[in-house]
């Protein structure tokens, strides 16, 4: 089984993209096949773990999918790898609110039976460092944390006393990164800008971080901590077995929901292999054109994988600057972005706006995901829009987050009245819809509401969802091309 870590902090904001996207780089520069990998729903890291590594990155997400499927998906994002690197999310023992270590870095941890890099921001403490490090080795016996990385160090007074300290607490130092010097990542106010979006800033800050990485980590002890993770029995998860007769879950289980992310090459999407990957279409095989390019950067590459498997040629497409949908076009799908920053872009492309409202109008199967959705309404902040929907979309102040339990209340493209799943709301927009919608999910928390569109072919809704757990969402999503 492929040698693997888990990056954890006890905390957001302690520096693990640094420290994982640093690592990555700095292993792939050594000529090692780096498989990446993030706990949670992020749609942006894995992005620059792509850029990293040149692998797709891919998600690991207990609430979404299911426990059961966190060892078959890492298995098959990491075939072939030499190193497996998975950045977590948060601390290490949080997770899905109310719902103990669910979906926690701890719980993917234990699963993957990882050791673990704890990565502490020493800023502002010395001697209590080591306490910090000795209670999360000692809360939870079932992860093993192997060493910590201690970041924004600010001289080697500080670096003595840090090490004085742990060497008491039997947690061995892998790395110390100083203050100063910091990688700088594009950002904005949700987080860091998507790779699809700025790539040659991007490109920068991974070559400062895995420089940072480089001078401030024992490389060599770090690889002999992921070599010690003991064998993993678990089959790879694959999109043809998936698909199967009996091969995904029944309406009553663990299902979709999550969000993408960010190419590794520019306009693509879902790590470097996901919704942005051009290809030709190849006979009887029904086109399915997947949104891609900056606006539309977030998606999974196992969406991609799942669709090819159920008979499907993908083909992607920038809707920010092509002005046709590709060539024999079926289905259309768009997924998460950032609208709020290419509305104008988007509005102006007028002759791509058309073809998208022809293709909803003519009942061919569409699935759009939050940017999605305000794409295909009447306009967002006063830009017009598809007009495919009849809401008009604004920003708000007001963050909109979390995990969500749902069903659904219509037959649609994606799935049948009743399918239960779970799934991730993330934006910062408010949508108005017109009187007589059909909404496509009733929501279970934080309180009781409908949620989204059904419209003939057309599935249109806030939550992001992921098919690995659900995939007869690709087999029906597909299956609809012909009708």
């Amino acid at each position: 089984m492929v040698a693997r870590l888990v990056i954890a902090a006890p905390s957001s904001g302690s520096g693990k993209t640094t420290v994982a996207t640093g690592l990555m780089a700095a292993f792939a520069g050594r000529g090692l096949a780096v498989s990446p990998h993030k706990v949670g729903p992020d749609y942006i890291d894995p992005g620059y773990h792509a850029l990293a590594t040149g692998r797709p990155g891919r998600n690991l997400d207990a609430y979404l999918c299911g426990t059961e499927l966190i060892a078959p998906l890492f298995a098959h994002g990491a075939a072939g790898a030499d190193l497996a690197v998975v950045e977590g999310v948060m601390g290490l023992y949080d997770g899905a609110a109310g719902q103990g270590e669910l979906a926690s870095t701890a719980q993917v941890a234990k699963v993957l039976r990882a050791p673990v890099v704890l990565v502490v921001d020493a800023s502002s403490q010395s001697r209590s460092a080591a306490a910090l490090v000795h209670g999360f080795a000692s809360w939870d016996p079932g992860v093993r944390i192997g060493g910590v990385i201690l970041n924004k160090v600010g001289s080697d007074r500080h670096e003595a006393l840090l090490r004085e300290a742990l060497d008491e607490s039997g947690v061995p130092v892998l790395g110390v990164l100083r203050r100063t010097g910091q990688a700088q990542t594009p950002s904005r106010h949700l987080g860091l800008v998507p790779v699809a979006e700025r790539r040659p800033d991007a490109v920068g800050a991974v070559a400062a971080m895995a420089e940072q990485v480089r001078a401030g980590c024992d490389l060599e002890a770090v690889l002999a901590l992921a070599r010690s993770a003991p064998p993993l029995e678990t089959e790879a998860w694959d999109p043809r077995s998936a698909l199967a007769p009996g091969g995904g879950m029944d309406g009553g289980g663990a299902g979709c929901g999550g969000m993408g992310n960010g190419g590794a090459d520019g306009g693509d999407t879902g790590g470097g292999a996901g919704w942005g990957g051009a290809g030709a279409a190849r006979a009887g095989r029904p086109v399915v054109a997947v949104a891609g390019g900056a606006a539309f950067s977030f998606s999974y590459t196992e969406h991609t994988e799942l669709l090819t498997a159920a008979g499907a040629d993908v083909v992607g497409f920038d809707p920010l600057h092509d002005e046709r949908l590709p060539d024999g076009t079926a289905a259309l799908v768009i997924g998460g972005g950032f609208p709020e920053v290419y509305g104008p872009e988007l509005s102006a492309n007028e002759p791509l706006r058309r073809a998208v409202a022809e293709l909803a109008a003519s009942g061919a199967p569409v699935a759009a995901e939050c940017a999605g959705l305000l794409y295909l309404s009447r306009s967002l902040d006063g830009h017009p829009m598809c007009g495919v929907l009849d809401a008009e979309a604004r920003m708000s102040e007001r963050l909109t987050l979390g995990y969500r339990d749902a069903v659904a209340v219509s037959d649609s493209s994606l799935a049948r009245a009743g399918t239960r799943l779970r799934a991730h709301e993330f934006h910062r927009t408010v949508l108005e819809p017109g009187a007589g919608a059909t909404p496509a999910w009733g929501v279970h928390q934080p309180e009781r509401r409908v949620e989204g569109f059904v419209q003939r072919g057309v599935h249109a809704s806030y939550l992001h969802t992921h098919w690995a757990a659900r995939p007869e969402v690709a087999r029906r999503f597909t299956d609809g091309c012909a009708g």
